[in-house]
């Protein structure tokens, strides 16, 4: 914080309350001492006026302590310095209240200097104290009996003062620190608090981009199917009535399982695709469908060593169910070939340490293709990618105008320490 301290940002009004209050009754008490005579041991005139303009003058300083630049904080001290100084050698007859003007130089000091900075003002005013101590004293005549009897009392002052000079430190050096740990922790609860939300934001966002790439596979591959089965059944339903029948009720069984994709994405897509058949069950089945629809039976090696974990048979699962939809809609391919095989010791650009088991999956059709400048910002596309890169892996498309596509999918398995 750099601005000064004011009555309205002060870190600790009850301290200052404790100063005007001590002030107050150093200056009640200056005004009631000078009604009555003093001993002869008095050597200084009466000075009241200065004293109360001395402390009028420290008081209204303390509504204002600079916190910026440390020459600001130095001339501050230094003008508190010379108030106490001249109160101190002038204000005879109150002397035993202005070592409350060094306590309150001590306590403002720690609002505005650090531990060093503290030390040093503490040390100059004690220093001051016993020089106006030391002035006093030999300037009043005591007789030698009286002198031996209270020669012990300055001693015992200086003491006393050093103490509560101590405890005024660690007490001021015990609040800052309770307080910077407070602003700290509001600190570190605000920054929880942000971050919180923005993994509340963000979870929200992965939930809602899974979701949609759930619709998006499932709803998606079953409409396009559905959509296929029912443009053949219209085309053969002239010539071919019983063929048309065929395809018409594989439509209505495609359209059953697009309301159940439905229902399955309404309800966060629980139900996830492996949760009762294998994964090599299930890419048979989606090879199956694609024959169906279009026409060529894909040619598939899947040679598997050991079952998958789940998130990543989900994945690979989608991703063949992608693939094929995309030939199905955009390819117009005569041929297509699936290999899904487990292999050890990457020689592709799958970033993995050496010797590691990993799957390989690798879709290719002779359709038409595409080029790649211009149409991979597909969401289907992107959806392979993220769920490849989410676990770890990779994936890599080849295509060109009139070459076909290729997919080659990398999903580590294990990650072995060398």
């Amino acid at each position: 914080m750099n601005q000064s301290i004011t009555f309205s940002n002060h870190p600790f009004k009850f301290l200052l309350y404790l100063e005007w209050i001590l002030l107050a009754i150093a200056i009640v008490t200056e005004i009631a001492s000078s009604h009555f005579p003093l001993h002869h041991y008095e050597l200084y005139a009466d000075s009241t006026k200065i004293i109360i303009c001395v402390q009028i003058i420290f008081s209204i300083m303390g509504l204002r302590i600079p916190n910026g630049s440390l020459r600001n904080k130095i001339i501050y001290t230094a003008i508190e310095v010379g108030l106490i100084s001249l109160a101190g050698f002038f204000g005879s007859r109150s002397a035993k209240l202005f070592p409350f003007l060094y306590l309150i130089l001590v306590t403002r000091s720690c609002l505005i200097f650090q531990l060093p900075g503290r030390l040093v003002v503490t040390t100059l005013s004690f220093t001051l104290f016993l020089i106006t101590l030391s002035h006093r004293v030999n300037h009043i005549a005591l007789s030698p009996s009286a002198r031996e009897k209270f020669g012990f009392f300055p001693l015992n002052l200086a003491l006393v003062f050093s103490l509560d000079l101590i405890f005024i430190i660690l007490l001021m050096n015990s609040l800052l620190a309770e307080r910077q740990i407070r602003e700290n922790l509001s600190i570190a609860n605000e920054k929880l608090r942000r971050y919180a939300l923005q993994i509340e934001s963000q979870a929200t966002l992965e939930e809602r981009n899974r979701i949609a790439r759930e619709i998006h596979d499932s709803l998606g591959h079953s409409l396009t199917a559905l959509n296929l089965q029912l443009e053949t059944g219209v085309k053969l339903l002239g010539s071919n009535p019983t063929k048309a029948t065929e395809f018409l009720s594989r439509a209505k069984e495609l359209g059953s399982k697009a309301l159940q994709d439905v229902r399955h994405s309404v309800s966060t897509m629980r139900n996830h695709p492996l949760q009762e058949k294998s994964l090599e069950q299930l890419i048979r089945e989606l090879l199956e469908d694609f024959h169906r629809s279009r026409g060529i039976l894909p040619i598939s090696v899947i040679s598997l060593d050991c079952p998958l974990p789940t998130e990543i048979a989900t994945a690979i699962y989608r991703i063949v169910q992608e693939s094929l939809t995309n030939i199905s809609k955009y390819a117009d391919a005569s041929e297509t070939k699936l290999e899904l095989t487990t292999k050890i010791e990457s020689t592709t650009k799958l970033k993995t340490k050496p010797k590691t088991e990993y799957i390989e999956l690798i879709i290719q059709d002779n359709g038409k293709g595409f080029d790649l400048n211009q149409n991979t910002t597909g969401f289907g596309l992107r959806s392979m990618s993220d769920r490849a890169l989410t676990l770890g892996g990779d994936i890599q498309i080849n295509s060109a105008h009139g070459c076909g596509c290729e997919i080659i999918v990398h999903i580590p398995l294990t990650r072995q320490t060398s």
